[in-house]
């Protein structure tokens, strides 16, 4: 779950994607507008079987073929309302871009665990160098991998029968 709170924004997710799509010479169909709701129905990261899983499910006889989920991910990163975040325990994690402030993650190499973080400083560092290098800068991505505090404990020290005698 996120800590990020949601920006204000112009069009909605759905809207955005659709002009896209004619910009692209397609439509916003009952499929795709599935998936839009679907995704932006949580902040939540999320890899394709999850997503195909959740769309499967549904009650509302509202399913998509995994093979549109896939075409659709990719064309919603291409529109700016995802991007890939990481590869973490050999799966690709999607996250929503639009309507969400820019922002970092600390993702845990054996767990797999992502926690987003904002770091106004870290933010003014980045647009220095740029500054200092004649780099305009349109944004970053920033991502640290290590231990989460529960993957990073010590383990917890086993009695074994024969050594409580």
């Amino acid at each position: 779950m996120s800590d990020l709170a949601a920006v204000e924004v112009a069009i909605s997710p759905a809207d955005k994607f659709r002009e896209y799509l004619v910009m692209h010479g397609k439509r916003l169909t009952r499929e795709r507008e599935t998936i839009v709701e679907e995704v932006f129905s949580t902040h939540e990261h999320f890899d394709t079987d999850q997503l195909v899983s959740r769309v499967s499910n549904r009650t509302d006889g509202r399913r998509v073929s995994r093979a549109t989920v896939y075409r659709t991910l990719l064309d919603m990163v291409d529109a700016g309302l995802l991007r890939k975040v990481a590869r973490s325990h050999n799966r690709e994690v999607f996250e929503h871009d639009y309507g969400y402030p820019q922002h970092d993650h600390l993702i845990c190499s054996r767990c797999g665990t992502l926690t987003e973080f904002e770091n106004a400083p870290l933010a003014q560092i980045l647009d220095g160098i740029a500054d200092d290098h004649g780099f305009r800068m349109t944004g970053h991505r920033l991502e640290v991998y290590g231990l989460c505090a529960e993957c990073s404990r010590p383990p917890r020290q086993r009695h074994r029968k024969l050594d409580m005698i």
